[in-house]
């Protein structure tokens, strides 16, 4: 089975959760042929893996979405849009789940130059429309040039060639899924979505936080990321996630529940399972392996470790993980710098079942996750964990009804620094406690989110588009 994946901003340029999944995902199906459709921010990045493709990665597929800035507009072009076609784009400029098989037929089968359009008369008579109608009081040019920058990378991906394949699996929606529907419409063939995090309500909460985003648009950008979804939810064949409340989440959003399964993650429980405890050397080791990003909260991270260090001083902290953000990384270190903190090491990308020997606990800040690996690695060494009430976290700390194994660790609010520090401090407070929650999480891990299980769903899925029936 020729399976294209479809990735955005991960795989296989950057280390991290769902790029580390990815690899194992496509070592683990030796019997089918992955196609890679790749989105990348920076054309610079081309080619420049973080890992030796596996031997069934048959062909690899690159857009960057910086190359939607090189298009130049052609001298000659001329539009003379139908009045579906002027419905479809009011509809896709206002964010308003437009008719996409006509946009995919203007840009994939008519091949309209996506920087042309933009600078159209049609264009300008349909947004100058839409400025009257919602924008009366904002400046004309920076509703232009906001409307223009979230429609131009949409635009140049729906002229992309599609590569051929059986199915179009997504690890997302946004770009990635708006690619897969592309694939969908020109080839006929289905498409499977597979959410880690829910992508639209991420990125909301990255837009309310945003000072890039003029305020007066901020609701225009949550749309249009919730528009991007919508399109994908309603032509998937499957939709998985992760856990049972980001599945409500998906039907909430528009998601047919006929279509959803439950399919959590899995980890190479042997990898870590013989991992030995640390030597008690009077220190209490915690580590963070995590990106340096802002959705990781690194400097939350920070500031709980601070407070930490107030109530006792024999603690510290290693940080392992590459860096997402260059920008936010430089913030991180001078903050560490700033409050004089001696006790925390920034590792950087290390192998992270040899490091796990000097950690005694682990932690994670995020603001938004889906199911961590970091914290199943963790369990699985036999390590309890720190995190945030996000995503499933709680659910993996305390497990779910049926689950008699214990707690394996704290869970502390977001952003909240006083909580993570006293949920540290009772960890540090305590050897045996540490041990015996570590070895709840252990259990947990070896009971349900394994590896072989993983793979075995999803291996379902592809039966049953390949053949109808599950071998």
């Amino acid at each position: 089975m020729r399976i294209c994946l479809i990735l955005e901003g991960s795989y296989p340029y950057t280390y991290g959760g769902v790029s580390s999944w990815m690899h194992g995902y496509i070592q683990a199906l030796p019997e089918h042929t992955f196609i890679l459709w790749v989105i990348g921010a920076h054309s610079r990045d081309k080619g420049r893996y973080k890992y030796e493709l596996p031997p069934n990665v048959a062909e690899v597929h690159e857009v960057f979405l910086d190359d939607a800035l090189k298009v130049r507009a052609g001298k000659k072009d001329r539009f003379k849009l139908s009045e579906a076609e002027k419905e479809a784009v009011e509809k896709l400029i206002d964010c308003e789940s437009p008719d996409w098989n006509i946009l995919f037929n203007m840009y994939q089968d008519r091949h309209y130059n996506p920087a042309s359009f933009l600078m159209s008369e049609e264009f300008l008579e349909v947004l100058t429309r839409l400025c009257k109608e919602k924008y009366p009081y904002v400046a004309f040019a920076e509703t232009f040039h906001t409307i223009r920058s979230m429609l131009l990378p949409v635009l140049y991906l729906l002229g992309s060639k599609v590569p051929k394949a059986d199915v179009y699996h997504t690890i997302c929606t946004g770009y990635g899924g708006l690619l897969a529907s592309l694939g969908n419409y020109k080839t006929g063939k289905p498409i499977i979505l597979s959410e880690h995090g829910i992508y639209s309500r991420e990125r909301e909460e990255e837009i309310i936080r945003a000072q890039w985003v003029i305020p007066d648009f901020k609701r225009q950008w949550i749309k249009f990321f919730y528009m991007l979804s919508d399109v994908v939810y309603k032509r998937s064949t499957f939709i998985t996630c992760l856990f049972e409340n980001a599945n409500k989440i998906q039907v909430d959003l528009g998601a047919d529940p006929e279509k959803c399964r439950v399919i959590p993650n899995g980890i190479r429980f042997e990898r870590f399972c013989n991992i030995p405890y640390k030597e008690d050397d009077g220190f209490v080791d915690i580590g963070a392996v995590i990106r340096l990003a802002q959705i990781k909260d690194v400097k939350t991270l920070i500031y709980a470790f601070h407070e930490l260090t107030g109530m006792r001083d024999n603690v510290r902290l290693h940080i392992l993980g590459g860096v997402d953000d260059e920008e936010y990384a430089e913030e991180c270190y001078q903050l560490v710098e700033s409050l004089e903190l001696k006790g925390i090491k920034f590792v950087g990308q290390v192998d992270v079942v040899k490091y796990m020997e000097k950690l005694d606990f682990t932690i994670l800040t995020s603001i938004s996750e889906g199911q961590p690996l970091s914290v199943l690695e963790s369990f699985a060494a036999g390590r309890p964990v720190v995190t945030t009430d996000v995503g499933c976290c709680r659910e993996l700390i305390e497990g779910t009804s049926g689950d008699f194994y214990g707690s394996a660790g704290y869970v502390a609010p977001p952003m909240h620094r006083e909580g993570l520090a006293k949920a540290m401090d009772r960890l540090c407070s305590d050897r045996k406690r540490r041990i015996e929650m570590g070895q709840n999480g252990k259990k947990r891990v070896e009971k349900y989110f394994q590896h072989p299980q993983m793979m075995y769903r999803y291996n379902k899925l592809y039966n049953l588009i390949e053949y109808g029936v599950d071998l």
